[in-house]
């Protein structure tokens, strides 16, 4: 062989190598550690959302089993994304997957032909929803997801194969992007300071912090809608896996089961799915030698706020990890290990084992709780994929047969204010249409549909069981007892239980508005900001900054809102520079101290202090506007000396206890605050006070209760209603040429009590 012919050879020879070192680098699927600089879990290290958005980048670069997409902006205009990893074969074929989903999730679709339904259940995939880091607190999950991902992107053990095989996963990071970067950035900033570990002086969701967690039906919020909209309504899953924490003195792990109650418009098969996964999960677990795992306690499965996928055809598995301080290590002693609702940490029981002995526990141990209890759920998922899809069908099936007389056929719901709720059963995938009703126009929403129970959950009024202890003691619902929107917005609706014609017209044009009275001035007024964070100062400044198009945005024409912090209404002239200050839900204490000093860095210690009282004082004496809503109401009371008992204030639950209940109220007839309104109005009430007016020439009543206890509950659960029979509401006390405004109750509750949002507006502008 001649020596060109040999160095031809030597050099393709050459050539192959080097292109195969080059495409073996190129697929080599990156570790976390290689891309963020350290493993998820480690010690005193968090990651941006950059570095996630990286890490997650480079998986879809490099495996052929992820695929990555940002689906919209955030709040603070973050990329909001999710990755698809399911096998190579299964990501190429999605949009077949996702029909045949859709089919099984509407048995309408396939004429509820049960033989069609089995041949689609055998081709379909399970669709599992995995959600992270909605408590941007709760560090390890959005860690954890990058976890997850590596694994099912690179492993080959033969139970990775067939969750690929059988399941399409949509792993969502963070839905709360935003909140990721406002905790790493706290974080790295007091790490090795006495405030490692703490939580920052701001929310971490710019308006609701997290209350993100109670907005999956009224879906007010940016990454609510987008989760809702793009990976819910796309892809309908038959499991969500949402990832959380708990505080770290408790159980190590939670999982469903859940606890009673059990909201009654849950489908007994969503029940039933997730309590086989739930204890499936648990019992894996446990056989690897995880410890402290609790079922069947703490958390309810009562309201729809925390749960959309309950009436979307999907069970909710919330699994809750002890937490440590942020990511740094804590020690937990076995004595200070103490229980929750249904089960005590150091005592073993059939729903609470094996007992975690107390020790040390770091950001490692959340990690690989999170991790190994997502692959045990992933397993059962991958394992009964038939079964899965075949309780979906049911559910659906179920949901839009025909209803028999004597059933809830429908509701029909007044067409004035149709506009306040219809945002939110389109979100949700109601089906309804208009009609002619007498002579007017109004809405029939029908229960013959796949969502008909999400509608019948909002629309109907709730009846939260009595549930008491073995001494009489009310038992807390985990949130609140209350969802009913029609009341919160001042929809009305009527339940029809016997087959009626409908006949369809079109929708009328325009939309109605609040009733708000017109203003001359520019107004400017502020809500007051502690350095202790409060969600209902979030909220308020949601509703003033971002009241949607559709209902009417805050109609004070040129009025500009901002925040006011402890030295902004120390400041002199206030009345220069404000005509009003809301004060949120936040007690007393609170208002008055702010953090103590040797908790957090100087500048966030100390709050109003008897100053900003005085201050405050001269601002309303000179003419200002003072308004105080539900807790914050002691602190006027108290303060300002006001001619007022809060009656509520210092009851035993024994005998006082609605936590968070929807109550009748009856409207003062004109007086400047409630002109335009109607007589009967609702307050949103939750560790909220009432007043009894000791001087009656110095406060005018604004809204009182019923003399009626029996008049007084609308929608929820209220023991010891009677001690609010008569008993004003809101209140208004003048002082000088100003007014102080209080509200036993929050007229912006979350954003969705928009039946009061025109008291709160007009206490604002009203002179």
């Amino acid at each position: 062989m001649s020596k060109k012919i040999i160095n031809q050879l030597f050099a393709a020879f050459s050539f192959v190598l080097i292109v195969s070192f080059v495409v073996s680098a190129q697929q080599k699927v990156p570790s976390p550690a290689e891309v963020i600089g350290f493993t998820p879990g480690d010690d005193r290290k968090l990651a941006s959302w950059n570095q996630v958005l990286s890490y997650f980048q480079k998986l879809e670069d490099t495996s052929p089993r992820v695929k990555f997409e940002a689906i919209g902006k955030t709040t603070m205009d973050a990329p909001f994304a999710y990755a698809t990893i399911s096998s190579p074969q299964n990501l190429k074929d999605l949009e077949r997957y996702r029909s045949i989903n859709a089919k099984l999730a509407d048995p309408r679709l396939i004429k509820s032909d049960d033989k069609l339904a089995k041949k689609l259940i055998a081709d379909g995939k399970a669709i599992v929803l995995i959600t992270c880091g909605i408590h941007s607190t709760e560090v390890g999950s959005t860690l954890s997801s990058m976890l997850i991902a590596h694994r099912l992107a690179t492993s080959d053990e033969p139970m990775i194969r067939k969750i690929l095989d059988e399941t399409i996963i949509l792993l969502v990071p963070s839905l709360n992007p935003d909140g990721v970067d406002i905790i790493k950035n706290w974080y790295d900033k007091t790490v090795g300071t006495p405030y490692e570990g703490s939580t920052p002086p701001e929310l971490y969701h710019k308006y609701i912090g997290h209350d993100n967690n109670r907005d999956w039906y009224a879906f007010t919020q940016i990454e609510t809608k987008l989760t809702v909209d793009k990976i819910h309504n796309a892809w309908r899953p038959q499991i969500v896996n949402d990832i959380h924490q708990q505080g770290a003195n408790g159980a190590r792990l939670f999982i469903p089961p859940y606890m009673q109650p059990v909201e009654p418009n849950v489908p007994k098969e969503i029940i039933e799915g997730y309590t086989e996964l739930g204890n499936f999960v648990a019992d894996d677990m446990r056989n690897d030698g995880f410890q402290g795992i609790t079922t069947n306690s703490t958390y309810d499965a009562w309201t729809p706020a925390r749960a959309y996928s309950h009436y979307h055809g999907g069970v909710r598995i919330l699994t809750e990890t002890a937490s440590a301080r942020m990511a740094s290590p804590t020690n937990v002693p076995f004595d200070r290990l103490r229980g929750s609702e249904g089960y005590d940490a150091k005592v073993e029981s059939p729903n609470h084992r094996p007992v975690w002995k107390g020790g040390d526990w770091k950001l490692r141990d959340i990690t690989n709780y999170m991790t190994a209890s997502t692959f045990a759920l992933l397993k059962h998922a991958s394992t009964n994929r038939e079964k899965w899809l075949t309780r979906f069908y049911s559910i659906g099936k179920e949901a839009v047969r025909p209803r028999k007389p004597g059933e809830l056929n429908a509701f029909v719901v007044g067409g004035e204010n149709f506009n306040r709720i219809e945002p939110i059963l389109k979100r949700g995938g109601v089906e309804y249409r208009w009609f002619q009703d007498g002579d007017k126009l109004s809405v029939v929403v029908p229960m013959d549909q796949p969502y008909g129970a999400f509608a019948k959950a909002l629309l109907e009024r709730q009846k939260y069981p009595d549930l008491l202890d073995k001494d009489g003691n009310p038992i807390r619902p985990y949130d609140v007892t209350a969802h009913t929107i029609s009341l919160l917005m001042d929809v009305n609706v009527t339940e029809v239980n016997q087959p009626r014609a409908f006949q369809k017209r079109n929708p009328p044009s325009g939309a109605t508005k609040l009733a708000i009275s017109e203003c001359e001035d520019t107004l400017v007024f502020a809500t007051y900001k502690s350095y202790v964070v409060s969600m209902d100062e979030g909220w308020t400044r949601w509703v003033f900054e971002n009241f949607a198009d559709e209902i009417g945005r805050l109609p004070f024409c040129s009025a500009k809102h901002q925040s006011a912090y402890n030295s902004d209404l120390k400041a002199a002239n206030l009345n220069k520079k404000l005509k009003a200050v809301v004060f949120p839900d936040q007690s007393a204490a609170q208002i008055l101290n702010g953090h103590a000093k040797g908790t957090m860095p100087d500048e966030f210690v100390g709050g109003l202090g008897k100053d900003g009282v005085q201050n405050l004082r001269t601002f309303v004496e000179n003419g200002g506007t003072l308004i105080f809503m539900n807790r914050s109401a002691d602190f006027a009371i108290e303060q300002f000396g006001l001619p007022l008992r809060n009656v509520t204030k210092g009851l035993a639950q024994k005998d006082f206890f609605i936590p968070g209940s929807i109550l009748r109220t009856q409207l003062s007839p004109n007086h400047p605050i409630t002109k335009g309104q109607k007589p009967e109005s609702i307050a949103w009430f939750e560790n909220s006070p009432a007043f009894e007016i000791l001087d009656s020439s110095k406060v005018e009543t604004i809204a009182s209760y019923p003399t009626d206890p029996k008049m007084i509950l609308l929608s929820g659960w209220a023991l010891g209603a009677d001690k609010l029979a008569g008993k004003a509401a809101a209140v208004s006390v003048k002082i000088g040429s100003g007014k102080i405004v209080l509200f036993g109750f929050r007229p912006q509750y979350r954003g969705q009590s928009i039946a009061t949002f025109p008291l709160l507006f007009e206490a604002i502008r009203s002179n």
